[in-house]
């Protein structure tokens, strides 16, 4: 693993039993996202996607394979080595309006973090946290239910960047919205990944949304990884027919997008 590597996956695995056998639904997927990069992780519904992003953080656990952290081997790590390494890596979850606890205020949602890794945190920090998203101190006496789908968004991307991670998984944030709300969040992770220099993995069914956000990408068919490269050159000249098919599915930038 070099120094300009943050996250690495070697040979990741994962099978379900299912009907006395096993399913596999990743099979020997590998790749390395460097610092500072946005990698993005394309494929249909089903193709191990979410499975890889999940397994990287170590929310479920790989049936084979290895997982290195800025050098540190994940499935080797304890529960307290872990700990400190989860304030190091967030994600940002597809479904807006399931990511938050409805009987919570804004307040304690974002308080959370803090709560959980024993930090300090004030109002003011709070506010200031809200106001980097594009949305007013006042969300934070409020509930989950008073705010549309890309306001929900937005409290989520302000609690998974609350204590300054560097890594961040972003599992099809847009996708449960619709497109001039999702224009605007894009380019929200956009500034925010400019400003912080995070590294990120950002999980699309979309080439085109893909090749706007993302340095490299990397291609899933059926838990497999297919292809893996310069994302402009990947686009332009794709190798697998399956990843030609998903850039003739949807041929050109969104205008939704270009417009933006």
């Amino acid at each position: 693993m070099d120094a300009a590597t943050l996250v690495e996956a070697q040979g990741l695995v994962k099978e379900y039993a299912r009907g006395g056998g096993a399913v596999r639904v990743v099979d020997d997927v590998s790749f390395a996202i460097r610092r500072g990069e946005t990698m993005g992780l394309v494929g249909e519904s089903g193709s191990g996607k979410s499975t890889v992003a999940r397994m990287l953080l170590r929310l479920i656990e790989p049936t084979a394979g290895a997982i290195l952290y800025d050098g540190i081997d994940l499935l080797a790590a304890d529960s307290r080595e872990m700990r400190a390494l989860r304030r190091r890596m967030q994600i940002v979850f597809q479904d807006p309006y399931a990511a938050l606890n409805p009987r919570m205020k804004v307040r304690q949602i974002l308080s959370e973090p803090f709560a959980i890794h024993g930090e300090p945190q004030s109002g003011n920090r709070l506010a200031a946290m809200l106001d980097e998203v594009g949305m007013e101190a006042s969300a934070l006496e409020r509930y989950p239910h008073e705010f549309s789908g890309g306001q929900r968004q937005r409290i989520n991307i302000a609690r998974a960047l609350a204590l300054r991670p560097e890594f961040l998984v972003l599992d099809e944030p847009v996708s449960a919205l619709d497109v001039s709300v999702g224009a605007q969040v894009v380019n929200l992770l956009r500034e925010l990944q400019r400003k912080y220099g995070l590294t990120c993995l950002f999980i699309s069914h979309s080439m085109p949304l893909v090749r706007y956000l993302c340095d490299r990408v990397a291609v899933m068919q059926r838990g497999r990884l297919v292809e893996y490269g310069d994302c402009e050159q990947v686009c332009e000249a794709p190798r697998h027919e399956y990843t030609r098919g998903l850039i003739a599915a949807t041929p050109r930038m969104p205008l939704w997008l270009e417009n933006a």
